[in-house]
């Protein structure tokens, strides 16, 4: 059974990909009953200038380096990447290692639509409708041994494909990682696509990881490997910049990046001058996730 409580984000908070809905319209749907088969944390403040976000701008403003490190790179650049046959290999500590098509990974499994708020390490926001599977279930399906602890992740390396691969702006192939019980939490997704539609290239296709309390860069795109192991893994940002990047890179407001504040975050889609909203503790899921950090000050979990 698919896992469930109060959603307080419907598609009244992702406007259609054929009109805007007003903010009346909007703040009555989010007040709304919860819309059957999707998930999300607490809702904005119902004084908050919510902005929702189109296709477009979900497609259109991206980080995805492999392609450019400008925010319409990607959308310019990802559709040299070949997506046909692709293949993810599933190793480590598991019972059941291979090569698998991402069919294979998926069948028999409950497909989803998740609306996720998405914010990124550099203080913008979207909310995202993503679709696709629970990550948990496709690591069942694999057979994680007890000796695995963390989960390792690795994107694509194409050179070929991939224009912004031929610079060393990261130590390519990108990596990241989650601890385990992280990436068996039911809110932790690997999505295939966004308003029902396969993923586009830019954002990630075929495959992509979804981890909405963390900032965007801990959800790595077009992966090609999953590695269970009993040591934390290498992740790119953090190798790149450990002082800005830590492992874990959950959304705390009160944890500053060492270059600008978090306590903030600018909505996607609200035009030049969009009215700024305070950043939610987890991003708004603490009520889901902050059973896993209690171990220490939440703060320590950079």
């Amino acid at each position: 059974m698919a896992y469930r409580w109060k959603n307080t984000l419907t598609p009244a908070d992702v406007t259609p990909e054929h009109m805007w809905l007003n903010r009346r319209a909007l703040m009555k749907g989010m007040m709304g009953t919860a819309a059957l088969g999707s998930i999300g944390g607490a809702a904005f403040g119902q004084d908050e200038e919510l902005v929702p976000n189109s296709f477009e701008d979900i497609t259109s403003y991206n980080n995805f380096y492999e392609f450019g490190t400008g925010k319409g790179d990607p959308a310019r650049n990802a559709h040299t990447l070949v997506t046909d046959g692709w293949e993810i290999v599933i190793d480590g500590l598991v019972d059941n290692p291979g090569t698998f098509s991402v069919a294979q990974l998926t069948d028999g499994l409950t497909e989803e639509e998740r609306i996720y708020r998405f914010r990124c390490v550099e203080a913008w926001s979207m909310i995202v409708p993503w679709n696709g599977f629970e990550l948990k279930d496709i690591l069942e399906k694999a057979g994680v041994q007890s000796g695995a602890k963390y989960v390792a992740f690795e994107t694509a390396n194409r050179p070929e494909q991939m224009p912004g691969v031929r610079r060393q702006t990261l130590n390519w192939p990108y990596r990241e990682g989650l601890r385990l019980d992280e990436a068996m939490h039911p809110l932790t997704m690997m999505a295939t696509g966004i308003y029902g539609k396969p993923m586009p290239n830019q954002n990630g296709a075929p495959i992509r990881l979804v981890v909405p309390w963390k900032y965007g860069f801990k959800s790595i795109k077009s992966i090609v490997r999953i590695t269970l192991t009993d040591e934390e893994p290498f992740t790119s940002w953090n190798d790149a910049n450990a002082r800005e990047y830590g492992f874990y890179s959950n959304v705390n407001p009160q944890v500053d990046h060492p270059r600008w504040s978090q306590a903030s975050e600018r909505v996607i889609g609200g035009g030049l001058f969009a009215k700024r909203i305070p950043t939610l503790m987890l991003n708004g899921y603490e009520n889901e996730v902050a059973g896993l950090y209690a171990d220490k000050p939440l703060n320590d979990y950079f």
